[in-house]
């Protein structure tokens, strides 16, 4: 299990206040929180450093190369657009992370690697999937575009990607409907047994949805075909792939005459075909421009997709109740397939189906849940109590307000003269 440290960078100040600082990342981990709190900061930290770890295991690069100074300022956070997250005043940011393979340490300016190692490390395949992602349906090619985000472009491609590979008709978890491909015209449509809209033409949520769950579907499947093809029930690593990795990175770097971006490309062509054995998804807002039906559909399927392996891991941000309150119907419904199991009715499994499917349950001691607060910059973990999330949170309380505040309207209304 991952784990990371953040203080006094961007909105987190404070950081974690238990376990020395030290946040967990779990098989599912989501963080909550108002706009400015800190949510997509740690996510996108956390995407960092997970590909920090894969590029150094690989040997994209020497050491040395990764521990330059400001070039995890200037290069890597720039990536995520973090890179003027440093304040001038105030105590200096303490950023660290642990992984499988190593250790990070961001310190005066400079990365510090420690301990590299291979023995353990499932090599991940990491998408983030930004909250701007709602537009694409109305880009034709990531060319088209001039994107400060290098991490939108990169979502940009893969959607591309996985568009231009499908094949056949892919059901959506929403409404019973399909997502029809005309590679002709290169558009995309939404139908079911009464319409057809192109998705430019569809609603909101089919235009955030669609993007995510095209990308995430292809990329786990990717995982899957990678993991049983080169490494069987999703092995570690193994010597022999990293040794010709490695020997085929030297060669790119021996060759002089390339220009960067050369270099660039064929470093992409060879990570392609070096076999992956995890699939790491970071996903802002999941629910975004979503009923709550809806919402609850697209979890189901992204968390089908983040159990396809054991090695996967399934990171969100999210501002919606309904979130987790779902989170906690897969969870409750994991423990409680366990004692069907352990008490032979498996007669209950159909009805348990019927609920959730099987496929999406989430161990509730995998599931991790944080609440970063705007107002002192701390993050906290959402306790659980007999295998769900059932610490009070912001959320919730949301919601209780709201029945509060109509509790009081009722009281207004009573006083009036009849």
């Amino acid at each position: 299990m991952a784990r990371m440290k953040v203080q006094h960078f961007g909105p987190i100040r404070e950081g974690f206040t238990e376990n020395d600082g030290w946040m967990d990342f779990a098989q599912v981990t989501v963080f909550i929180g108002n706009q400015g709190a800190g949510k997509s900061t740690l996510a996108k930290l956390y995407a960092t450093f997970s590909w920090l770890e894969k590029a150094i295991v690989r040997g994209d690069h020497e050491r040395k190369w990764f521990e330059r100074k400001n070039r995890f300022r200037t290069q890597f956070l720039r990536y995520h657009r973090l890179e003027h997250y440093f304040s001038g005043a105030g105590p200096a940011p303490v950023i660290e992370y642990e992984g499988e393979a190593c250790r990070i340490v961001y310190r005066q300016d400079c990365l510090h690697i420690e301990g590299v190692h291979t023995q353990r490390y499932s090599l991940p395949q990491i998408m983030y999937v930004p909250a701007e992602r709602n537009f694409i349906a109305y880009v034709k090619s990531p060319k088209e575009l001039k994107l400060s985000s290098d991490a939108l472009i990169e979502f940009l491609v893969e959607f591309d990607i996985a568009k231009q590979e499908l094949r056949t008709p892919v059901r959506l978890p929403i409404n019973d409907t399909y997502l029809d491909y005309d590679r002709l015209n290169d558009a995309l449509s939404i139908r079911d047994e009464h319409y057809k809209l192109r998705l430019t033409d569809a609603s909101s949520g089919f235009q955030s949805a669609v993007p995510l769950l095209l990308v995430s579907q292809h990329l786990a499947s990717t995982i899957v075909n990678d993991a049983r093809r080169d490494a069987p029930d999703g092995q570690p690593i193994s010597t022999e792939q990293l040794a010709r990795f490695r020997k085929e990175i030297e060669q790119i770097f021996k060759g002089v005459n390339m220009t960067e971006e050369l270099r660039r490309a064929a470093l992409s062509a060879a990570s392609a075909r070096f076999a992956k054995s995890a699939f790491i998804n970071i996903v802002e807002e999941p629910e975004q421009n979503l009923y709550p039906l809806s919402q609850w559909q697209v979890l189901q399927r992204l968390l089908q997709l983040n159990n396809a392996n054991n090695n996967n891991r399934l990171v969100m941000t999210s501002h919606s109740p309904y979130i987790l309150n779902y989170l906690n119907i897969a969870a409750f419904g994991h423990s409680l397939k366990r004692k069907i199991e352990t008490r032979q009715t498996p007669g209950l499994l159909e009805q348990l189906g019927e609920v959730i499917a099987l496929d999406a349950l989430v161990d509730p001691g995998h599931l991790v849940a944080y609440q970063a607060s705007e107002a002192d910059g701390t993050v906290r973990r959402i306790k659980m109590t007999d295998g769900v999330l059932a610490d009070a949170h912001d959320l919730n309380e949301f919601l209780r307000e709201g029945n509060r505040l109509f509790d009081r309207l009722l009281d207004i209304e009573e006083r009036l003269p009849q």
